[in-house]
C-alpha cells in the first residue's frame, strides 16, 4: 500500500521482478538492433513503451530462469512462467532469446517495421507470430493473440475460423436499441451464448471486445486519433489496460453475468465512499489478462453484500452510475463503454495530445507506479424524452433538464495509464473523485469549476 491510498495491499509493486525484466530486455534490444529502432519509433508514433506490450519472453539462459522462480514467476503450461501478482510478461524456455510483442494485426506490424517475415498460423486464428528481425543473439517477435493461452500454435479447422468471423460480424451488428433493456441484454446473452458454446470463452471474449471498442471509437474523437496512431505504430489496440462500463443498479447482475461467460472473474470490489455514491466491481479475464470496471450507484449499508450478483432495486435518488445510464443508455447497449485505459509513457502522450489539440483533464492518480488521467470527453445529445423523465421523477430540477436538453453530456473519453513496477492495483480516492467530477450534473453550464482531482502530487 502506498500513502493508505491504493486498494487492496495485495497489489503492491515488484521493484525486483521488474529490473528483472528491464534487464532482460535490454539486453535482448541490444543484441537485436533493428528492434532498438522499432521500440524508439513506438514512442514517437504513439507514447506506447515497448514495455508495455510485450507478452513474453525467452531469456534462453538457466540461471535466469532460477532467478525468475525467485521473483515469482510460477510454472503456467509447459515451458511457460507467469508472475501473478504482477504486470510482467510470461517466460519461456525457447532455446534462442527473443522479446515477443502482442499486436492486434501481425501484417500491420510488419508493415509498421518494415519486415517481410513470414507469419505462422491461420488468418483470423486465435494464435499467430512472426520473427519480425533476427538479430546477432535475439529475436523481436510478434505475436497476435486472439484469446489463446499458450505459445504453442495451434490447429484450428477453416470452419471454426469462419464461425469466429461471424460471430465477429454478429457482435459488430449486434442490436443495441430497444423498447426496454432486458430485452436488449437478453438478446447480448444469447449473441454471447452462441459464440462461446461454438469458441469457447476466451476468443468470444476477445471478439466481444474488439466490437466494443469499435462502437467505443465511433462515439470518442480521441479514441479515434490514439487508435490510427497505434495502428500506424501496429500494435493497434494491444496496450489496453482496463475497459469501463457503466450500469444501472437493475441490470447490474446480468451485466456481470454476461461477462462471467465471456471468462472475467470478479476480481476486488471498490467503494468510493458515501459522498460519491458508487462502487465497482473489478472483474479480471486471466486468459487475456484484460481488466473490466463495472460501476453502480450504491449506498453504504450495501457495502457488505455481493452486490454484483444479487437483483439491486433502484435507489430514491440517482448517483453518478445510474443518471448516465438514464441519460445515455446502458454501456452493454446503446451507450458503449465509457472508456478505455491504454498503457502508455504518460508524459509522452500529454505532450503529443497537446499537439494535436487534444486536451486532458487534471490527473486522479499520480504516484510512481500509477498514473491515470482522462481526456475532457466527448459530448453527445441526450433524447429529451429522458430529460423529461428524469425532470418528472424529481431528479433534475428545470434548469438542469433544460441545459442537458439543449447541450447534451459527455459520454465518453480515453484514458492515459502509467504502470510501473508491476502493481496491478488502483487508487481508491483518485477514482472517488473523477467519478465526481464525471457526474453528468457537474457539466452543466452554470456548475462550478471541477476541483483538482490531482490527489497524491
Amino acid at each position: 500500500m502506498i500513502d493508505g491510498t491504493l486498494v487492496r495491499a495485495s497489489w503492491r509493486p515488484e521493484p525486483a521482478a521488474e529490473a528483472f525484466v528491464a534487464t532482460l530486455l535490454a539486453s535482448a534490444l541490444e543484441r537485436c538492433e533493428p528492434a532498438g529502432g522499432y521500440a524508439r519509433r513506438l514512442l514517437e508514433l504513439s507514447a506506447v513503451r515497448l514495455r508495455d506490450v510485450v507478452d513474453h519472453l525467452s531469456p534462453a539462459d538457466a540461471t535466469t530462469w532460477r532467478r525468475a522462480h525467485e521473483l515469482g514467476w510460477r510454472p503456467a503450461g509447459a515451458g511457460m512462467l507467469r508472475h501473478a501478482d504482477g504486470l510482467f510478461p510470461d517466460l519461456v524456455d525457447d532455446g534462442r532469446a527473443f522479446v515477443a510483442i502482442r499486436t492486434e494485426s501481425v501484417e500491420q506490424l510488419l508493415t509498421a517495421a518494415g519486415s517481410d517475415a513470414v507469419i505462422e498460423g491461420a488468418a483470423h486464428g486465435p494464435y499467430r507470430r512472426a520473427r519480425v528481425f533476427r538479430g546477432a543473439g535475439a529475436d523481436l517477435v510478434a505475436v497476435e493473440r486472439n484469446g489463446h493461452a499458450s505459445c504453442e500454435m495451434p490447429e484450428v479447422p477453416a470452419t471454426t475460423i469462419r464461425a469466429a468471423r461471424v460471430h465477429l460480424q454478429r457482435f459488430r451488428a449486434r442490436r443495441r436499441q430497444f423498447d426496454d433493456v432486458p430485452s436488449g441484454l437478453d438478446h447480448t446473452e444469447r449473441l454471447v451464448d452462441a459464440a462461446v458454446a461454438e469458441l469457447g470463452p476466451h476468443w468470444a471474449c476477445d471478439l466481444f471486445f474488439r466490437a466494443e471498442r469499435e462502437y467505443w471509437q465511433a462515439h470518442c474523437a480521441a479514441a479515434r486519433l490514439q487508435h490510427a496512431r497505434q495502428w500506424q505504430a501496429g500494435i493497434g489496440w494491444a496496450n489496453v489496460d482496463h475497459h469501463t462500463y457503466d450500469a444501472s443498479r437493475i441490470h447490474f447482475a446480468q451485466t456481470i453475468r454476461v461477462l462471467e461467460k465471456l471468462g472475467y472473474q470478479c476480481r476486488e470490489l471498490l467503494y468510493a465512499g458515501h459522498q460519491a455514491g458508487w462502487g465497482s466491481q473489478i472483474l479480471e479475464q486471466p486468459v487475456l489478462r484484460s481488466t473490466i470496471f463495472a460501476d453502480i450507484d450504491l449506498a453504504p449499508h450495501e457495502l457488505d453484500i455481493d452486490f454484483a450478483h444479487r437483483p439491486m432495486q433502484p435507489l430514491e435518488r440517482h448517483r453518478r452510475a445510474g443518471l448516465w445510464c438514464v441519460m445515455h443508455g446502458e454501456s452493454m447497449l446503446e451507450a458503449g463503454l465509457n472508456h478505455v485505459a491504454g498503457l502508455h509513457d504518460q508524459r509522452a502522450l500529454r505532450a503529443q495530445f497537446a499537439g494535436l489539440g487534444q486536451r486532458m483533464m487534471a490527473p486522479f492518480s499520480d504516484f510512481p507506479v500509477l498514473y491515470q488521467e482522462l481526456t475532457e470527453g466527448e459530448w453527445r445529445a441526450v433524447d429529451p424524452d429522458r430529460i423529461d423523465a428524469l425532470e418528472r421523477d424529481g431528479q433534475l430540477g428545470a434548469a438542469e433538464a433544460e441545459d442537458f436538453r439543449s447541450r447534451g453530456a459527455i459520454c465518453a473519453h480515453y484514458e492515459n495509464i502509467e504502470r510501473n513496477d508491476g502493481f496491478k492495483g488502483f487508487n481508491r480516492p483518485g477514482i472517488d473523485g473523477v467519478l465526481s467530477v464525471l457526474d453528468p450534473r457537474r457539466n452543466l453550464a452554470g456548475a462550478t469549476a471541477p476541483r483538482d482531482i490531482a490527489g497524491a502530487r
